[in-house]
Parts: C-alpha cells; sequence; structure tokens
C-alpha cells in the first residue's frame, strides 16, 4: 500500500555544507490540507541534505506531497 501525505516545510537550517530541513503535517488552510489533517492529523520528518543540487527546493513555508511508496 502506498501512502501520500502532505506537509509544509517548518524550517531550514545550515550545518556546515548539509541543509536540515524539517516537515509537518498540513493541518488548516486549503479545503484539500483539511481533508489531508483529517486522516493524518500529526506527522513530522528531518532530511539532512548533502547534495548541493537538491538543496535550496524545499523551502521554508512551501508544501509538498511526500509518497511513502515499499521498496
Amino acid at each position: 500500500m502506498n501512502i501520500r501525505a502532505k506537509m509544509y516545510v517548518t524550517s531550514v537550517s545550515k550545518a556546515g555544507e548539509t541543509e536540515n530541513i524539517n516537515l509537518s503535517a498540513v493541518c488548516s488552510g486549503s479545503e484539500e490540507n483539511k481533508q489531508f489533517a483529517k486522516y493524518t492529523p500529526c506527522a513530522s520528518v528531518n532530511i539532512s541534505i548533502d547534495n548541493p543540487s537538491a538543496q535550496g527546493v524545499l523551502t521554508q513555508g512551501k508544501e509538498f506531497y511526500v509518497d511513502f511508496i515499499p521498496a
């Protein structure tokens, strides 16, 4: 089973060459966000990115779909 979450970037920080990203589940705003919050009221993800070409993509305050697909 695949799971899709909708999350927003709560913070972005740098530690040396690493970019640290924190995301939380959306909880308000659009009707779509309210539907996601109904089924996933609480979630958080922390990501550290060392790849320079991937840094700067996840910006604070932006919303993203996060897919969990079995590997």
